[in-house]
C-alpha cells in the first residue's frame, strides 16, 4: 500500500514541477485501421492507474450486493496534462466521444473531440477534430480546428554549425551564441482530409488546409533584428502575418498493432503539402513529409519488450516556407520528436531525423516498464549548411506507467540530454512515437 502511495504521490509532484521554457503547440492525428485493444496480453491480467486509484481510495465501498450499471456515457472527458522544456506545464480538459458507423465488421470506431488547455508560460489552445469511419472503413474523413495564443522559442535557423565570415544579419540567424528570442503571435487553423481504403492497412487521400499567424512579436531582439524579421526580409514575407493555405496528397500504410504504445509491425506515411498563393499563400512552396516507424517486439512472453525505430523527413522540393512553418526539431505531426531539446531548436528549409528507443518492461503486470532512447537531426539553411552535412545528437531515459491497459495509453516521464546546454524533463501521454 505504501509502494502504490509514493507513486501516485510521484506522478503528481511531476506534474506540478517548476517550467523553464516554451515553445508552439501544434495538434495533429493520424489514421487507425482497426479497434485499438490489447489482443497480446489479457487486460485483466495488467494493472494501471485506474486500478491504483481504486485500491487506495479509502471510501470504496465493499457491499458486494449493489448492482453497478455498465451503461456508460458516449462522452468521456479527460484531463489534459502535459509537460516538456517547450512549453512547460499544461493543464487542460478533453471530451471524446464514439460511435461506431454501420453493421459492417472491423469497422473502426468514428470520433469526435474537443479540448481547452492552458501552459504555465501563456499558450492557450482550444481544438476540435472529428476522425470518421464508413461501414468497412472504406472511407475515412478527418479534419481540425484551432485557435491558439503560441508562444515559441527561437534559436535562429540552421543546425548550429560554424560560419565563414558571416555578415551580422548571418551571425545573428546562425547564432552561434545560442542567444533566445521568443516570438509571440496568435494561429488560426482548419484542415480537411478524404481517404480512400485500397487495401487493409493502406489508404490514400486528399485535403486541404489554412493556417493563419498574426500578431507576431519577437521578445529579446534589436528592432528589425530578430531571426523571422531577418528572415522574412530575405525571403519577400510579412514578419507580422503570414497565410500557409494549400493543398495536400497523402499515402498511408500500416500494420502496427496499436497507436498509442506499438508491440509490433510498421508505420508509413508520405505527405506532399502544396502552399497555393490562389488560395491565400504568401508564395507557393512544396514540402514533402516522411515519417517511417518499425516496431520489433522482443518478448511474446513479456509483450511489452520491445525495440522501436522512427525516421521523420521534411524536405523543401520548391519554393519557399514561411519563417514559423519551417521543419526542425519537434515539428512532426505530434511535436514529440528531438527530446533533448525544445522545440525548433534546429529548423531549416529541410530536416531530418532519426531516432533509437529500446522499450523493457519492470513489472510482469506492466505497471511500471522504461526506456533507453537517442537521436540524431541535420538541417539545412540559407547560409551556405548543407543537409547531412552536420548532425546533432541527443538521448536520455525514461519510465512508463500504464495509464489506461484498455487503451495501452502510458503516462511518459522522460529526462533528455542534448548539445548546447539543452536538457530537460518530457512529461505526456503515449509514447513519442
Amino acid at each position: 500500500m505504501r509502494f502504490r502511495i509514493f507513486l501516485l504521490l510521484f506522478i503528481f509532484i511531476q506534474i506540478s514541477k517548476p517550467k523553464h521554457v516554451i515553445a508552439q503547440v501544434q495538434i495533429q492525428d493520424t489514421i487507425s485501421t482497426k479497434l485499438e485493444k490489447d489482443t497480446i496480453h489479457p487486460t485483466q491480467q495488467l494493472y494501471d492507474i485506474v486500478d491504483l486509484f481504486k485500491d487506495i481510495n479509502p471510501f470504496k465501498k465493499k457491499d458486494s450486493t449493489v448492482v453497478k450499471s455498465t451503461k456508460r456515457s458516449a462522452i468521456t472527458y479527460l484531463p489534459n496534462l502535459n509537460y516538456n522544456p517547450s512549453i512547460g506545464g499544461q493543464i487542460g480538459i478533453k471530451a471524446v466521444g464514439g460511435k461506431i458507423l454501420g453493421n459492417e465488421p472491423n469497422t473502426a470506431m468514428s470520433i469526435g473531440a474537443a479540448a481547452v488547455s492552458a501552459t504555465t508560460r501563456g499558450i492557450i489552445v482550444g481544438y476540435l477534430i472529428h476522425d470518421i469511419y464508413t461501414p468497412g472503413n472504406r472511407w475515412n474523413i478527418k479534419g481540425n480546428m484551432m485557435v491558439a495564443k503560441a508562444v515559441g522559442l527561437d534559436y535562429g535557423m540552421g543546425i548550429g554549425g560554424p560560419l565563414e565570415n558571416p555578415t551580422e544579419e548571418e551571425l545573428i540567424m546562425n547564432n552561434p551564441e545560442r542567444e533566445r528570442y521568443v516570438n509571440k503571435f496568435m494561429v488560426y487553423s482548419i484542415s480537411e482530409r478524404v481517404y480512400k481504403n485500397l487495401f487493409p492497412g493502406a489508404f490514400v487521400g486528399v485535403g486541404f488546409f489554412f493556417e493563419m499567424k498574426r500578431k507576431f512579436e519577437t521578445v529579446g531582439s534589436d528592432p528589425g533584428m530578430a531571426p523571422v524579421e531577418i528572415y522574412s526580409r530575405w525571403n519577400g514575407f510579412d514578419a507580422t502575418r503570414v497565410n500557409n493555405n494549400g493543398l495536400m496528397l497523402n499515402m498511408q500504410y500500416m500494420t502496427r498493432d496499436n497507436p498509442n504504445s506499438a508491440y509490433k509491425g510498421y508505420y508509413v506515411d508520405l505527405v506532399l503539402r502544396m502552399n497555393q498563393s490562389w488560395m491565400g499563400s504568401a508564395q507557393n512552396a512544396y514540402q514533402l513529409q516522411t515519417d517511417f516507424r518499425k516496431y520489433w517486439q522482443l518478448s511474446t512472453e513479456r509483450p511489452n519488450h520491445v525495440l522501436a525505430f522512427w525516421n521523420f523527413g521534411s524536405y523543401n522540393l520548391g519554393g519557399k516556407l514561411p519563417y514559423v512553418d519551417l521543419p526542425g526539431t519537434g515539428k512532426d505531426p505530434y511535436a514529440r520528436s528531438g527530446r533533448g531539446y525544445t522545440l525548433g531548436y534546429f529548423k531549416g528549409r529541410s530536416f531530418f531525423y532519426s531516432e533509437l528507443e529500446y522499450r523493457f518492461p519492470i513489472l510482469r503486470n506492466q505497471f511500471l516498464s522504461g526506456v533507453v532512447f537517442a537521436n540524431v537531426q541535420t538541417a539545412n539553411d540559407q547560409m551556405g549548411t548543407e543537409l547531412f552535412k552536420i548532425w546533432q545528437p541527443a538521448g536520455g531515459a525514461g519510465l512508463r506507467l500504464l495509464f489506461n491497459k484498455a487503451t495501452r495509453t502510458n503516462l511518459c516521464i522522460d529526462y533528455a540530454y542534448g548539445r548546447f546546454g539543452q536538457h530537460g524533463l518530457f512529461l505526456g501521454l503515449n509514447e513519442a512515437f
